[in-house]
């Protein structure tokens, strides 16, 4: 039963998260540990999702715009440094509320909360019409990856910061999804090596699970990859700034 649940979520969380440049392991971690310990749960998470941004690196890296790499995932990466160094010291902060739900024990945590607001105060300033149309400068996208690599490194959800950014820097469909496909591993890269705990070392991973996971994920994202001619930008953005709603109440409501 857990190998069809999870392949499912697997092909399903990469073939959604292609158009929107992040949001898979958030939304796999949870089906996989349903299954299985928290920490096994999230070290079959982390590889997949590392099995995955490489496969989608070497599908479409060629169109990611090299300029936005630069100004963008420089400071990113050095920020994301920051972020991660930064909650090795905030990580025992006590959790504001605790509660109980199926028999599960969930914690809305200061750092998350303060995360998920933010998201969320994205979200709807960017549905106003006024921003909405308007198009992001190439001087700010410095900014968006200081912001991006600090709180990405911070709470681990850098995509949802990235792709709020790089949806207003003027990007095609394609160099959208292949920028934030790069950045993706530039700052992962960065955050990993700074936290403490390898999840890979401490857990006694089922790698036949895992081989079946990627595989699943590898399908959604080649899937993804011959859907994206078809679709635009707008839905692009229309499904970045669901995923956006979803990860904020996620993180305000300790469920993530």
């Amino acid at each position: 039963m857990e190998v069809v649940v999870i392949a499912s979520a697997s092909f399903f969380a990469a073939l959604l998260t292609f158009f929107s440049g992040f949001g898979l392991g958030t939304l796999l971690m949870p089906i996989v540990a349903l299954f299985f310990p928290p920490a096994i749960a999230i070290a079959i998470t982390a590889v997949v999702h590392f099995a995955n941004n490489i496969l989608k690196f070497f599908l479409v890296a060629k169109d990611a715009d090299k300029k936005v790499l630069l100004y963008f995932g420089v400071p990113a990466v050095f920020f994301a440094f920051l972020g991660a160094y930064l909650l090795g010291f905030l990580s025992d902060m006590k959790p504001i509320y605790e509660y109980t739900l199926f028999n599960k024990d969930f914690f809305i945590t200061p750092i998350k909360l303060s995360i998920g607001v933010l998201i969320l105060f994205f979200v709807v300033f960017e549905s106003l019409p006024f921003f909405a149309k308007a198009a992001l400068d190439k001087k700010w996208l410095p900014l968006g990856g200081v912001l991006s690599g600090f709180f990405g490194g911070l709470s681990g959800n850098q995509g949802a910061f990235r792709s709020m950014f790089l949806l207003k820097a003027g990007l095609t469909k394609e160099q959208f999804v292949a920028t934030g496909v790069v950045l993706a591993v530039m700052v992962d890269g960065a955050r990993m090596m700074l936290y403490k705990e390898s999840f890979l070392l401490d857990a006694t991973i089922e790698w036949s699970m895992v081989a079946i996971a990627i595989g699943a994920a590898f399908f959604g994202t080649l899937v993804g990859n011959r859907v994206l001619k078809k679709v635009s930008i707008e839905f692009i953005r229309k499904m970045v700034s669901v995923l956006l709603v979803v990860i904020s109440f996620g993180l305000m409501g300790g469920l993530i």
